[in-house]
Formats: C-alpha cells, sequence, structure tokens
C-alpha cells in the first residue's frame, strides 16, 4: 500500500507529464526512485516517516550541492538545484523556523538541567525526536552550541 506522499508524487508526476514541466518531471521521478530503492533496501514497504526520511536526504543532498556550486561559481547549477530543492520541499512537513527552534531548545536545556557546552549530547539526544523531519540537524546544533556557551 502505498503511502500519502507516494500517491500525490505519482499524481504530481503525471500532471507534469501532461504540463510538459520537465524540471518537476524529472524532480518526481529521481524521488520516486530514491524511494524504490529504500523499500527494495528496507525489505517491506515504506510508512509515511520512511517516506519523509527520503526526502529529506533528497533536500539535504540538495542544499550541500547548492553550496558547491555556489563555491565554484556555478550559478547556472546552483539555479537548478534550487528549483529541485523547491519542488522536494512542497512534500516536506512545514519546517519550524529559528525562533520556534530556539524557544524549544531552551526548553529542552531547562528540562534536562544542561549547563555547559559539554551538556549538548543529552540536549540534543531529547530535542531530536521532537524536531525529526521539522528541522534541519546543522541549524538545531547551531542553537543548542549557542545556547550553551552563552550560559
Amino acid at each position: 500500500m502505498a503511502t500519502t506522499l507516494e500517491k500525490q508524487l505519482l499524481e504530481d508526476m503525471k500532471a507534469a507529464m501532461k504540463s510538459g514541466d520537465k524540471l518537476r518531471l524529472e524532480t518526481i521521478r529521481g524521488l520516486r526512485a530514491q524511494l524504490k530503492n529504500a523499500e527494495i533496501e528496507k525489505g517491506a514497504p515504506l510508512t509515511e516517516e520512511d517516506v519523509i526520511q527520503v526526502l529529506m536526504r533528497a533536500a539535504k543532498k540538495r542544499k550541500e550541492s547548492i553550496e558547491q556550486f555556489q563555491a565554484v561559481g556555478r550559478d547556472d547549477r546552483v539555479q537548478e538545484e534550487a528549483e529541485e530543492l523547491k519542488i522536494i520541499e512542497n512534500y516536506l512537513p512545514r519546517q519550524m523556523d529559528e525562533a520556534e527552534l530556539t524557544a524549544l531548545v531552551e526548553q529542552v536545556i531547562a528540562e534536562v538541567g544542561a549547563t555547559t557546552p559539554r551538556d549538548m549530547g543529552k540536549v540534543m539526544g531529547k530535542i531530536m525526536p521532537q524536531v525529526k523531519g521539522r528541522a534541519d540537524g546543522k541549524l538545531v546544533q547551531q542553537i543548542v552550541r549557542q545556547k550553551l556557551a552563552s550560559q
């Protein structure tokens, strides 16, 4: 049984074929291939959470590519990767903004009684399951590091 996201990808792929949107079509085809590979690896149908994890990895890969292409001045590739990232992000849950993350980090720091940067593992261990799929791990880590350093 296909998940809701998988069904949505299939419908959007059909729509992209009909409209002639090549970039959207190729991006969705790539995502569907990654999902199929993940399903084969797992040896069982993917859950909605599994699908989100695959999409998050695809988005992360695009972000890293954008950084690398910017570093070498390939603006044409930066634009293409950014457009692909935008397409992928349409299928991901709404991402938490920095203010929401900061408030959650402060709450978790208080809950676990963290006082020094050495307590980062405790804080990250408690916060990551709460933001899974809704926040970039690097950003969370950066905010936690800032808050612990300023205490």
